[in-house]
């Protein structure tokens, strides 16, 4: 073909969900997406563009409005020896036709086919009238079985109708799709024209490195945060006269308490975004019964991520030994508890993580004044619950598919998301794995240079990497 990149126009009757696939292939959720039919009235192109190329081009077109007319002088015309460009210049100028033609233009131009159906509905005699003129055009084209609901009953007909026209058929669930299971998608474009080959697996190549890329990128944010967070803390200096009374000096206490444990959260805050502009989101809904919901300092995060009380326990005792730091762990649990403050002087303490205080209060007296300060984080768990929760949001950008906006979640019979367990990715590194961690957390707190960061790095991006090629479940509805 004279094109350089695929070009490929996504086509079907309306409200088949061509602009949800388009929205999912592309990590664009700014693609017009509308629950009523008909709602593309025009081709629009949307390119994929990595590193100022363009890879891959697909193109949104109108659903069909008079598909037996189409077909009808398809048949009458089979001498023409290309019949989409044939029909586009022959109706061009005519109204009835003007939806019809701009969704044929970009294949009267080159462009291939991909065929978008909704599988969970019966075949009708308007669905094999499209599929028959698609195969007319003689372009090269794929069918995709777009189910986005528990009804399978029509699937196998689908198929049978499908494989007949097209040279390649695939189920692909617009609003949940995986990372891998968009490449697998892509790949499976290179079976539709030899062709194509070489230009798709060069725009396949572009993506997996643009998407290793953004995993490394994503990994320097989640550690930014750990280190960022490990050292953070507060003072305010107070001059005694406002300190006479106890109420004075629980004031203190709690205004800077508050003003610790805000900033815990927006540190938490700025990774969340930066991770949602490294995997493409605007469009961002989290669920208030999720992990990723709550606090961050509450107890009902603190019950289901880090490490269990015999996990950190042996990870202190490694980390310990091997930095020559002891970590006192003879509380440790399982509850946390936000924002409580316990000791009136020196030495008193805020939070709870796992039985054990979230930070220390310290008081230095000077003529005239108190400095009070709060922090930096000494609980030994607290680290290992901040990485889940992250984790667990960039393992949800990741896999959060693009189109999944116009998705029905409250639909009785929509594909369900896959149960987890309530836990986070730390609990199931192997013990090698959490004393790197520990001994990494431990460093940063004192405000070294981390020891262990490299390996901790890569830790963090073999999760990572895990749960985008599906090896590692993604917890999305943790």
């Amino acid at each position: 073909m004279a094109t350089k990149i695929p070009r490929l126009a996504i086509m079907g009757h309306p409200n088949a969900g061509k602009s949800s696939v388009v929205a999912t292939l592309t990590e664009n959720d700014q693609v017009a997406i509308d629950k009523r039919a008909g709602t593309t009235t025009e081709s629009d192109v949307y390119p994929v563009v990595i590193d100022g190329r363009t890879v891959i081009e697909f193109i949104d077109t109108p659903g069909f409005q008079n598909p037996n007319a189409i077909l009808e002088w398809f048949q009458a015309n089979a001498d023409k020896r290309d019949l989409a460009r044939a029909f586009v210049a022959a109706h061009r100028a005519d109204p009835l036709f003007s939806h019809d033609c701009a969704l044929l233009e970009p294949v009267a131009e080159g462009a291939g086919i991909i065929l978008v159906v909704d599988g969970s509905k019966r075949i009708k005699e308007k669905d094999r009238v499209e599929i028959e003129l698609l195969r007319l055009t003689a372009r090269p084209r794929m069918a995709i079985l777009n189910n986005l609901t528990k009804q399978d009953r029509y699937m196998s007909q689908w198929q049978d109708a499908l494989s007949k026209a097209f040279n390649s058929v695939r189920e692909f669930n617009a609003h949940r799709a995986t990372y891998a299971e968009r490449i697998k998608l892509l790949s499976a474009l290179k079976s539709i024209d030899q062709r194509w080959e070489h230009l798709v697996e060069n725009a396949i190549d572009a993506f997996a490195m643009d998407w290793d890329r953004r995993t490394d990128q994503a990994a320097a944010t989640i550690l930014d945060l750990l280190k960022d967070s490990l050292t953070y803390k507060v003072s305010k200096t107070v001059k005694d006269s406002k300190l006479v009374f106890k109420s004075g000096r629980d004031r203190v206490k709690a205004e800077i308490t508050a003003e610790f444990e805000d900033g815990l959260r927006r540190l938490e805050s700025a990774a969340q975004e930066q991770i949602r502009v490294h995997f493409r989101h605007n469009v961002w809904n989290v669920s208030t019964d999720s992990v990723l919901g709550q606090d961050l300092l509450s107890d009902e995060v603190g019950q289901a991520l880090g490490l269990s009380r015999r996990q950190l326990a042996l990870v202190g005792m490694a980390a310990g030994a091997a930095s020559g730091v002891t970590l006192d762990l003879a509380t440790a649990g399982h509850s946390l508890g936000a924002g409580a403050f316990f000791g009136a002087a020196a030495g008193g303490v805020l939070g709870m993580v796992g039985g054990k205080a979230l930070a220390k209060f310290d008081i230095e007296r000077a003529p005239g004044t108190h400095r009070f300060t709060i922090g930096p984080v000494s609980n030994p768990r607290f680290p290992f619950v901040l990485l889940d929760r992250v984790m667990l949001y960039s393992a949800r950008a990741m896999n959060w598919a693009h189109g999944r906006q116009a998705a029905e979640e409250d639909a009785p019979d929509k594909v369900p998301d896959k149960a987890i367990r309530k836990q986070g990715f730390s609990e199931e590194l192997s013990a090698q794995q959490q004393r790197e961690l520990a001994r990494f957390f431990s460093s940063a707190r004192r405000g070294r240079e981390p020891e262990r960061e490299d390996e901790c790095r890569e830790i963090v991006k073999g999760i990572l990497r895990g749960v985008s090629m599906s090896e590692i479940d993604s917890r999305s509805n943790l």
